[in-house]
């Protein structure tokens, strides 16, 4: 079928959030069958008012497929249509898809099959129809391209009324102040730009998001204020690649960075995150990036992904950088910034790699030890050179993923935390429905207990124990306006170090290992010496009881359900139930006899001193 685009004589389309009239859309009638008579359905259902069904929108992929779907639930939303997350309450389907594996658009094809089963009106959006519109699974439903997103309205009226419509070229950016209805409502998704100024010869993203295109400063710095003025406590800047922003407008990334650092509020109340950004576009920014990373109000996590450990296959991928200089950006930035942290992705079995390339690969993985290091097989996409290149056997890349996953998954990043107070960040509840989600100004990921009206709060907590994808906090205060102060420039004190004289230097206790001000254990404000008296008080005590065996077997097991929780919470387990106080295992069965005993042997004694006085009486 050819794409039905635009129909609107002599204009490029409506002003972005304009509802266009009906005849505005080219739309495909679709066939009725006349032999069979219809049921009640949402195109014919006349208890329902057009305009007020409900829309099931499910999202694949990145931050930035999120933003879109949160972009096309907030138009519809505004004119009148319910939004949902239960397929069965859905009158139609809108699915916005994610084309970087094949996994994801696996799930895409099952989702659309049961759409299809189940009678639904379709409407597919995202990467995947604009990068290959002409997927048999695609045929007999409706679909909304990436720069479209601001017409999904139209699309959905049309669906609904039993016509096929497709609007995939590629126009003007989608309007930045389009009504939203977010996932979270603490976390603004910001995109900064669509597509990149690489050519990757694995990725299938580059066909659909297209080459780059940028915001402008300020439209993005309207963004920030605005969404600061609605109660956003996180803005993400999300992008394919952040580091190439503004190149094709005559800014840069550390312009903009700047420009929205100036707007976020003094007392550290709404943090920023620089999105994924590859090593080529940030390497001559490094220094100013570091300053932006240093301020109190920027999380200190970058995402950087390296993909190979080995020049080879970073040059048959195409990468236009090498190791070397993927190390001198983690280096920089390491030794720039207190308390930073990296993220890094990892491809194995690329084709191509040796086994010489992937041992570079884990070794470069040893070396650095990163906190998080997202790891994938490699999945040849359609229309992609990599597709037509000679393929690594699936045993091999299958064994290399592993290898590369247990190497990672010894490693313990947050070893060294425990008794620590750190400042959080308060945005979400945990999977597990019992533990709230903070994050340090490292991004490090939090879990405490405490009621959800802490939400979109931050809180000094001590950390008591740590996992190997998080740690567990307990919260000493949560603070306000009163007790959060930024600090001032030109203060000295002998308590603690001197902060940064400006943000956006380099400050002068950065290389050395005591807390810095604008580093994570200061960041963001003063915090009150009273609180740190209490933490080292703390840590004595249980320094002192460490050496008791019922306080040490209670420490164990205690530390044994944290574990469990943790666990439980990154493998996305909801039921609450999952994690209890109760349980009688071989710890609590020893303790509790433990305790028994201790108590016959002081009756015992007590007897027997009473018995010994009797006489003398």
């Amino acid at each position: 079928m050819e794409d039905i685009e635009d129909l609107l004589v002599g204009s490029g389309g409506a002003p972005p959030g304009f509802r266009l009239p009906l005849n505005a859309v080219g739309v495909n009638p679709r066939k009725k069958n006349k032999a069979k008579p219809s049921k009640i359905s949402p195109l014919n259902d006349p208890l329902k008012i057009p305009g007020t069904q409900t829309i099931y929108v499910k999202t694949f992929g990145c931050s930035h497929n999120q933003s879109d779907s949160e972009y096309m639930a907030g138009q519809l939303s505004s004119f009148g249509y319910a939004i949902s997350d239960n397929p069965e309450e859905g009158d139609l389907w809108l699915i916005n898809t994610c084309t970087v594996k094949n996994p994801s658009q696996s799930a895409m094809n099952t989702l659309i099959t049961k759409g299809k089963s189940a009678k639904k009106p379709l409407v597919v959006a995202g990467c995947v129809p604009q990068g290959s519109r002409d997927l048999k699974e695609l045929e007999g439903v409706s679909i909304v391209g990436v720069q479209q997103i601001d017409r999904v309205v139209e699309v959905v009226e049309e669906t609904l009324k039993g016509h096929e419509v497709r609007l995939l070229n590629r126009k003007t950016l989608p309007a930045l102040d389009l009504p939203k209805v977010r996932k979270n409502k603490f976390v603004e998704i910001l995109p900064i730009n669509v597509g990149c100024l690489g050519a990757c010869t694995y990725c299938k993203t580059k066909h659909a998001r297209g080459h780059l295109g940028s915001y402008t400063v300020d439209s993005l710095v309207e963004r920030v204020k605005t969404v600061i003025a609605d109660g956003v406590k996180e803005i993400w800047l999300s992008s394919e690649d952040t580091g190439a922003y503004g190149r094709d407008i005559g800014v840069n990334l550390p312009i903009l960075l700047n420009a929205i650092v100036a707007e976020l509020p003094p007392d550290g109340s709404t943090m920023l995150r620089i999105g994924m950004t590859n090593p080529p576009f940030i390497l001559e920014h490094l220094k100013e990036i570091a300053a932006v990373l240093r301020h109190p109000c920027v999380y200190s996590f970058l995402h950087v992904p390296v993909q190979s450990g080995s020049d080879s296959v970073l040059t048959a991928m195409n990468r236009e950088y090498t190791v070397s200089e993927f190390r001198t950006v983690v280096d920089t930035l390491t030794e720039l910034v207190p308390g930073m942290q990296i993220a890094t992705d990892i491809i194995c079995g690329f084709p191509g790699e040796t086994d010489e390339d992937f041992a570079q690969t884990v070794n470069l993985i040893k070396e650095y030890k990163l906190p998080q290091v997202h790891i994938s097989q490699f999945y040849p996409r359609p229309g992609t050179p990599a597709a037509r290149m000679k393929k690594v056997p699936s045993t091999i890349v299958k064994n290399r993923s592993r290898e590369l996953t247990s190497v990672f998954e010894a490693f313990t990043p947050y070893n060294g935390m425990e008794g620590r107070v750190e400042r959080i960040w308060i945005t979400e509840i945990a999977t597990d429905g019992i533990h709230l989600v903070g994050h340090t100004k490292g991004y490090v990921q939090v879990l405490i207990i405490a009621p959800e009206s802490i939400l979109g709060t931050s809180a000094m907590v001590k950390i008591t124990s740590v996992g190997r994808w998080s740690v567990f906090g307990e919260v000493i205060e949560t603070l306000t306006l009163v007790n959060v102060k930024m600090a001032p420039e030109n203060v000295n004190t002998q308590e603690k170090p001197l902060p940064c004289s400006n943000r956006y230097e380099s400050c002068a206790c950065s290389k050395e290992p005591e807390p810095c001000s604008c580093g994570p254990d200061f960041c963001g404000g003063q915090i009150r010496l009273e609180e740190y008296a209490v933490s080292k008080n703390d840590s004595l005590m249980e320094n002192r009881v460490g050496k008791n065996p019922i306080h040490w077997l209670i420490r164990k097991r205690r530390n044994h359900e944290l574990e469990k929780v943790e666990n439980d919470i990154d493998s996305g387990i909801k039921n609450k139930q999952d994690w209890t106080p109760g349980g009688w295992g071989i710890v609590d069965r020893a303790l509790l006899v433990g305790i028994f005993v201790s108590f016959l042997m002081i009756v015992a004694v007590i007897m027997h001193l009473e018995f010994r006085t009797l006489p003398s009486k």
